[in-house]
């Protein structure tokens, strides 16, 4: 169990009945400033820009296959989900990441925090339990994708060491995210 701001958080592989709390879980957001993106012959750039008013992203519900492609301890696959839970037994957030062997990458497929435990530590320690599944796999660095609006995870990764490496102008056309700009980030794995 970690202690983190005085509440009690138990990190542990996901399990099949968590299935419906992290289906569930609020990963919306609410930002004052989203990174505008200029896009040259020869690069691109990235600049925090103000709005007024903060804008809300709320994400839509994702059809889910219902697969189980993990197996008990997420190796078989090269996969492994974490979960966060509360010291009242609620999902305070997950992270759901892959590793490739082909690149050595690890990529986080996915990390959310419950708003009421957000600033609290926990997408820090899941992105713990994430590099520590990277460095058991061998993985030479750890990749994320964000979206250009979501401000508040773009400092959270960097904070955590992750780094701009690059643009897909093109990724959410034709999806809810229709004129966001899909943003890499990564981070050496020690």
């Amino acid at each position: 169990m970690t202690t983190v701001d005085e509440t009690a958080y138990e990190y542990r592989t996901a399990r099949p009945e968590d299935a419906e709390a992290i289906e569930a879980l609020d990963g919306s957001f609410t930002t004052s400033t989203v990174f505008q993106v200029a896009v040259a012959d020869d690069g691109f750039t990235f600049r925090e820009v103000p709005v007024d008013p903060p804008l809300t992203k709320v994400f839509p519900e994702e059809e889910s296959d219902g697969g189980d492609e993990d197996g008990a301890d997420g190796k078989e696959s090269g996969s492994r989900t974490v979960v966060a839970v509360g010291a009242g037994g609620e999902l305070a957030g997950f992270t759901a990441v892959s590793y490739s062997p082909w690149n050595g990458r690890l990529t986080i497929e996915d990390i959310e925090v419950a708003p009421g435990h957000r600033g609290r530590g926990v997408g820090r320690a899941l992105m713990g339990h994430a590099v520590a599944f990277a460095r058991e796999c061998g993985a030479g660095h750890v990749w994320l994708e964000v979206t250009n609006i979501n401000a508040p995870a773009i400092h959270a990764y960097q904070r955590m060491g992750f780094a701009f490496c690059g643009l897909d102008t093109a990724l959410y056309e034709g999806t809810a995210s229709e004129g966001e700009k899909a943003i890499y980030m990564s981070m050496p794995c020690p």
